[in-house]
């Protein structure tokens, strides 16, 4: 009697076992779509010929390297013009001090003659036309100076003008520079090449495209009857199908939804087929090496 019991429990114990991993194993999902990846098309800046391009398909990019280079002789050869006219501007700047400095000598000396006079126009030594006469001399080279002075700033300030204007060209030159630098802006795998070493490429020409596959997309649809069930920032469960009844689990968080409905995409399957309109969701998911772009995956809430 308590063998027959035991069997029975034993029997009930398997069939829950074989019903859950049926149900598992079926692919019945809240919600499935195909795992994407953020992809950009990486272009020319500059014009020119592309001397160094090392990268194939299929390689690992650090984001920030350089992988590339456009010529950039021209642009060496303008920058070291513009340099040079800058150095000549700055060889033609006057010297105040010294262009002044025959004027200051003489107002110098004719105020050392009026204080030698106006004591002697005290002792009754002078007279005092001489002092008008050199207050008048000293009145004409103060004027002197002051337009001289003003001459040479107003030259100097012109020079200084012209060549900030030039290194603004230089600046330009310089950002022309590190833009012929072929680079990606983010860590990822090289997905196509579109030029090659030798070819002449113009602003705004695609060169490769590459794609963060280290942060994968899950885009799915969820049908209306589970939409309460959803909320952004929540975490879920996540089963990347690899085939021959294989799959693997990740954790996602969902990062976006859509704001409407949708057609039921012909490719993706929902757990109620039978509904024409779905939401679209993106789930953040992170790489183990192992997802692809392109593969199916399924969402449990």
């Amino acid at each position: 009697m308590k063998y027959n019991f035991a069997f029975r429990e034993l029997s009930i114990l398997s069939l829950i076992l074989i019903s859950f991993a049926c149900s598992r194993d079926s692919g019945i999902y809240d919600a499935s779509g195909s795992f994407e990846a953020t992809e950009i098309i990486v272009s020319s800046e500059v014009g020119g010929k592309i001397l160094e391009l090392n990268i194939n398909e299929g390689d690992l990019v650090e984001g920030g390297t350089v992988l590339g280079q456009i010529d950039t002789v021209q642009l060496w050869l303008k920058k070291r013009q513009i340099l040079a006219t800058v150095r000549a501007l700055e060889a033609r700047r006057p010297q105040v001090g010294k262009q002044i400095a025959a004027i200051e000598e003489q107002i110098s000396v004719q105020t050392t003659e009026k204080e030698r006079v106006e004591r002697l126009l005290k002792a009754g030594a002078a007279t005092g036309k001489q002092l008008d006469d050199i207050n008048a001399s000293l009145s004409i080279l103060n004027k002197q100076l002051d337009a001289q002075r003003s001459s040479l700033t107003n030259t100097s300030g012109g020079i200084t003008e012209d060549a900030a204007a030039l290194m603004i060209q230089v600046e330009q030159i310089n950002d022309q520079l590190q833009r012929s630098r072929i680079t990606s802006p983010i860590r990822g795998v090289i997905l196509a090449k579109y030029a090659e070493v030798g070819e002449v490429t113009g602003a705004g020409r695609p060169i490769f495209k590459v794609a963060d596959i280290e942060h994968m997309i899950l885009k799915a649809y969820i049908t209306s009857d589970i939409l309460t069930m959803v909320k952004l920032g929540q975490t879920v469960k996540i089963f990347a199908d690899f085939g021959a009844d294989s799959s693997r689990e990740y954790e996602g968080r969902i990062v976006w939804m859509s704001d409407k409905a949708e057609f039921t995409p012909k490719t993706i399957q929902t757990r109620s087929e039978r509904d024409n309109l779905v939401y679209a969701v993106k789930i953040a998911v992170t790489n183990d090496g192992f997802l692809k772009l392109g593969m199916y995956g399924g969402v449990k809430l």
